[in-house]
């Protein structure tokens, strides 16, 4: 199964400021989401974000917020998006494709892909834009997804399905991004 960008949405789980420097990676895992946010905008995919309890972790990367209108960006309680409704947004209900990053990928991560599931929804989680705290959360999380029917795919796996052909325009445009 391929990812569509007319068909899909990009959901950023919780890279909060307060948490984000204790993961596993962080720099690289900030670097690829907001690559992905960026490929996404320019393909025309909607970007959802959430938060999981701000008051206390923070609010979404300063870096990361910039790139985002303040209206795709939701606040939460449950670690799950889709047990704080998220699935009820009109960007994710309305498209068949979820593509997942963030963190915790044993916590709201996992839950989320397990919810977003549960409800019929085509899951991808973007391996190199995950993470935890520790690494081997991270490698139990990845395959319990896997086990329950989500696709484990790269950053560049997305921008390229997304992009569907070379030789254009914009495949210049985003591949050579990937570069930077």
């Amino acid at each position: 199964m391929l990812m569509h960008r007319d068909e899909a949405v990009l959901l950023v789980v919780d890279v909060q400021e307060r948490l984000l420097s204790a993961i596993h990676g962080w720099q690289r895992l900030l670097d690829n989401v907001m690559w992905l946010v960026q490929v996404a905008q320019r393909l025309g995919v909607p970007v959802l974000a959430s938060e999981q309890y701000p008051q206390g972790l923070g609010k979404t990367h300063a870096e990361l917020r910039d790139l985002l209108p303040q209206q795709s960006i939701v606040e939460k309680l449950h670690f799950s998006c889709v047990a704080a409704g998220l699935d009820q947004n009109l960007l994710i209900s309305a498209r068949r494709q979820v593509v997942v990053c963030g963190i915790e990928s044993h916590v709201c991560v996992l839950q989320t892909v397990l919810e977003l599931r549960e409800h019929g929804k085509e899951v991808f989680v973007v391996a190199d834009a995950v993470s935890s705290r520790d690494p081997d959360n991270k490698a139990l999380a990845m395959k319990r997804m896997r086990q329950h029917g989500a696709e484990v795919v790269s950053r560049e796996m997305v921008a390229f399905e997304w992009l569907k052909q070379a030789g254009t325009p914009l495949f210049k445009e985003i591949s050579a991004s990937h570069l930077r």
